[in-house]
């Protein structure tokens, strides 16, 4: 495919702004002594508390795509930096949960709010539906990428 065909300039420009977001968390990651895996993993647990799913380690270890040595590894150097605490389900004693700590949510906020409170003041330039079309548009994104790294991930290459 050619680089240069203009079907590809919104492919490019979404690319641009992932590369940016990359490096304003790597930014913040070596600020505070954490791999970008921790940071993921952090962005990962504050997502599955605003959606109220359950998040175990065999949980966050599938979102991350590690083995259960490397999640281990990352909780435990979480947890030793307060940013993660684990705790035992009231429903299931048997399975552990991992929250974020008001530290981590405070630290995180520190440094990413004044970037997500520009974010939003953006957003405000765009009426519903400019910003309906841009939800619907992120979202597939979203969902081609997953589906594209599962396909990667499982040998089928997208076919």
């Amino acid at each position: 495919m050619d680089d240069r065909n203009p079907d590809l300039h919104l492919v490019h420009l979404l690319r641009a702004v992932t590369v940016e977001l990359d490096l304003f968390a790597a930014e913040f990651a070596g600020l505070h002594g954490l791999h970008p895996t921790d940071v993921r993993a952090l962005i990962h647990l504050l997502d599955a508390g605003r959606a109220d799913t359950p998040a175990t380690p065999g949980w966050l270890g599938a979102q991350l795509g590690v083995n259960s040595a490397s999640t281990t590894a990352l909780i435990d150097r979480l947890e030793g930096l307060e940013l993660v605490r684990r705790e035992r389900d009231t429903r299931d004693r048997r399975r552990v949960l991992l929250t974020v700590t008001d530290k981590a949510v405070a630290l995180g906020w520190s440094f990413f709010g004044p970037l997500i409170d520009e974010m939003v003041a953006s957003m405000r330039t765009f009426d519903e539906e400019d910003l309906a079309t841009v939800r619907r548009f992120l979202l597939a994104m979203r969902d081609v990428a997953a589906t594209g790294r599962r396909n990667q991930r499982d040998g089928s290459g997208g076919q």
